[in-house]
């Protein structure tokens, strides 16, 4: 069961800023995207069961995303090597943002203590953010069932 992860930012608060790199040879920013809602989902790491059903199920629904005007983007501290097969295997139609230095997962307040099996480690908490066109936090989804978040993303917008 997911550990309910103590945020820093609420609903209305401005999104952290960020450029990083991402698979498919690209570097992202958020400002770039301004003008557009950004689906921000961080998940703990490339190609593990939860993961890839949550990945799995963005890209399943992409096309009513897309439609939407929404930009989707996965978010973990894997390398972009990892990101790179992670969505070739699984055709993943949207860019795997590499947080490498957990600068991203550390501003928006996901990184953090979990306990898997009795044992404590740190690593990133399952979150998504919606962020409006305004650049501004419009929804955070704190607890996430990978098989039907994607759906309950796509009924927000």
């Amino acid at each position: 069961m997911a550990t309910a992860v103590k945020l820093k930012l609420k609903e209305g608060d401005p999104a952290p800023l960020f450029t990083l790199p991402a698979s498919g040879g690209k570097t992202l920013s958020l400002e770039a995207l301004r003008g557009k809602n950004v689906i921000l989902y961080f998940y703990p790491k490339d190609d593990t069961p939860g993961c890839t059903k949550e990945a799995c199920a963005f890209r399943d629904g992409f096309a009513a995303f897309k439609k939407k005007g929404a930009v989707v983007l996965g978010v973990s501290t894997d390398s972009v090597k990892s990101h790179e097969k992670f969505a070739a295997k699984f055709e993943l139609p949207f860019p795997l943002v590499a947080d490498e230095e957990k600068k991203l997962v550390e501003a928006y307040g996901v990184w953090g203590e979990k306990t898997f099996m009795g044992r404590k480690y740190k690593g990133t908490h399952r979150v998504t953010f919606l962020i409006g066109p305004d650049g501004n936090i419009r929804k955070i989804w704190p607890t996430v069932k990978p098989e039907e978040h994607a759906k309950e993303v796509l009924a927000e917008l």
